[in-house]
């Protein structure tokens, strides 16, 4: 059995794979499984998949035939693992020579259960290191801690579910699958609830994982409607939160971002299309009503003036400068 699983979804990314598949190859050993889900690609990349896979006894080829999806095809690929660890990395991004050898190496010294890692941001030719908000390194920390207080940058402020490794047992009897109604913010949703279910972890300064920023195909990129899923990832996250035990320690801290996240996508709505920008509108007046009150209000009493006038004034139903 192996040590180490990678969930690799793909799609569309035949400008990518080879570089991606190279650097498998880099950190390719007997302990690790690399579960390659072809997420129903209509360019190159199957071929580019198959050829590569042929070559390396340690690949398993997924296929999907219909694209259903990045939440999906991480959670086919979880079915599929078989490691004691898993791990993700994204079709177009990458890794540097060894970095899963120290991964899984750093879970066994420490033996909690999920470890979030550095990341190299790859901005063209630019590179630019991002940590996670953790307080201290190398150390193994109670994941709940991880989470509060709400005006500060904390581990649920870092999404990059690749960005980290994951014991086994935290995806036994279906558990930590991705939400596959969810187009985008998938990642947010599923780091909170990883927060608020596992029982230890650590943040480690490892930089062998690399982020490829603004690909023209990123989910990140588009202008439609897919942008919107921050708000049934939330409700989400905010119905989770009304039946855990410490809903009033972590309400805040959602609630806040929540609030950030229909900010940020007010202040550029003119840049979506015309009728996903007023459906965000109306969207997130309705978000902001289903909101606890009393945690809304405190909200808008502490956060900075602009976005709080912004809010309230969406809130209340009147147009937002």
């Amino acid at each position: 059995m192996p040590r180490l699983s990678v969930v690799v979804p793909l799609h569309n990314v035949e400008a990518f794979a080879e570089n991606t598949l190279r650097s498998l190859a880099r950190n390719a050993g007997p302990d690790v499984e690399f579960l390659l889900v072809d997420d129903c690609s209509t360019d190159s990349t199957p071929q580019v998949v198959d050829r590569w896979a042929e070559k390396h006894p340690g690949a398993r080829v997924i296929r999907h035939e219909k694209n259903m999806g990045i939440a999906q095809a991480r959670n086919s690929g979880i079915d599929a693992a078989s490691g004691e660890f898993l791990t993700f990395l994204d079709g177009d991004d990458w890794y540097g020579p060894g970095h899963l050898a120290e991964l899984v190496r750093a879970m066994e010294e420490l033996g909690c259960d999920f470890a979030r890692t550095d990341h190299v941001q790859a901005t063209g030719t630019e590179r630019v290191v991002r940590r996670p908000p953790a307080p201290v390194r190398n150390t193994v920390m109670d994941p709940r801690d991880g989470i509060a207080p709400a005006d500060t940058e904390t581990m649920v402020d870092y999404p990059f579910v690749w960005a980290g490794i994951y014991r086994r047992h935290l995806f036994d009897d279906g558990g930590m699958r991705f939400a596959t109604e969810l187009r985008t913010a998938e990642d947010r949703l599923w780091i909170w609830r990883l927060h608020l279910k596992a029982r230890t972890y650590a943040s480690l300064g490892l930089h062998g994982v690399f982020y490829r920023r603004g690909v023209a195909t990123s989910l990140t990129q588009v202008k439609d409607s897919r942008q919107l899923d921050f708000m049934p990832a939330y409700d989400a996250l905010l119905r989770d939160l009304l039946r855990d035990p410490e809903a009033e320690r972590f309400l805040p801290k959602a609630v806040r971002t929540y609030c950030a996240m229909i900010a940020f996508h007010i202040g550029k709505a003119n840049e979506y299309e015309p009728s996903t920008a007023r459906r965000l509108r109306r969207e997130a007046r309705a978000a902001l009503h289903r909101m606890p009150e009393h945690v809304l209000e405190e909200t808008l009493r502490t956060i900075d003036s602009t976005r709080s006038r912004l809010l309230s004034r969406l809130r209340d139903g009147r147009k937002a400068a």
